[in-house]
């Protein structure tokens, strides 16, 4: 194995065994462009020479740096329209339906990036003021990444962010502008729980949720691990709850715990929670 490669394999090694995700072969072109922050500050000029500085001890902080660095944390508000329009006219109007009794609906976001579909969820909630009265809405959003987290918890956004996927209408009605950049209003906020986890790890709170997103972060699995992604994701959610994947993502071929929903491309339903995907059937159309 020549030098590079087998630096490339370090680095490979490393994401993998503090995220999971694998770094094939064809997504190795990705390694020296998302560090060449980190070679700029060490005065470095190659992956070789990242290699060496990780092989000396007491360098964790460079590595947690490293993996961050390769982490694709690329998202905005309402990404994908049409699915948060299966929610909205779909799903949760089902829940509401199922959850009467306690007026509560608990969601997880795994893989919640910076915070984009937390509060893009919190903000379909908060548009439906008269609908969602007196019930408690918890969502828990989670990311492997400390970074992001940190981000998602204040609630703090760019102009730049704060433009990709929502209306201007929506900005000012759930933003407010600060010298740091676009805070999100108390009121969506409060919905909101931000931790840093694995989603290899146990679930925050097994069996407790009633809908659990999990988008374009499969993908980045290999099939063993993606297999336990999925028992991860099936032990958090309720009996009768469901689950939404990314386009890209299916649980057909990779697990048993989950089936194929009524309602749109993207969502899937337990398998003893047949009732659920009958009564979704046909309310809203196929999500491309």
């Amino acid at each position: 194995m020549a030098l590079e490669d087998a630096s490339h394999q370090i680095i490979a090694d490393l994401l993998e065994s503090r995220t999971g995700q694998s770094l094939g072969e064809s997504r190795r072109w990705r390694i020296s462009s998302a560090l060449s922050g980190l070679f700029r500050e060490f005065g470095i000029d190659n992956v070789d020479q990242l290699a060496c500085l990780l092989e000396r001890p007491g360098e964790h902080r460079l590595a947690t740096r490293v993996v961050e660095a390769l982490l694709n944390n690329e998202t905005y508000f309402f990404r994908d329209h049409a699915y948060f329009a299966t929610l909205a006219n779909a799903v949760l109007p089902e829940l509401q339906r199922k959850r009467a009794d306690k007026k509560k609906i608990t969601i997880w976001s795994a893989g919640c990036s910076t915070g984009q579909e937390v509060l893009s969820l919190a903000m379909t909630f908060a548009e439906q003021p008269g609908r969602w009265q007196d019930w408690t809405i918890e969502i828990l959003g989670t990311d492997v990444s400390g970074k992001a987290v940190e981000q998602a918890r204040s609630g703090v956004y760019s102009q730049f962010e704060i433009q990709r996927g929502i209306s201007v209408a929506q900005m000012l009605n759930f933003f407010t502008e600060t010298p740091k950049g676009w805070k999100v209003v108390e009121r969506v906020q409060k919905m909101t729980h931000f931790e840093q986890q694995n989603i290899l790890d146990f679930p925050p709170t097994p069996g407790k949720f009633d809908l659990v997103l999990c988008r374009n972060v499969l993908l980045y699995f290999d099939p063993d691990t993606r297999r336990q992604a999925f028992e991860r994701l099936a032990s958090a959610t309720a009996s009768d709850g469901m689950l939404m994947l990314g386009a890209g993502e299916t649980v057909v071929g990779q697990t048993d715990r989950f089936e194929p929903a009524s309602c749109g491309s993207a969502m899937y339903v337990h398998k003893a929670a047949n009732s659920v995907a009958s009564a979704l059937g046909g309310a809203v159309s196929k999500v491309a």
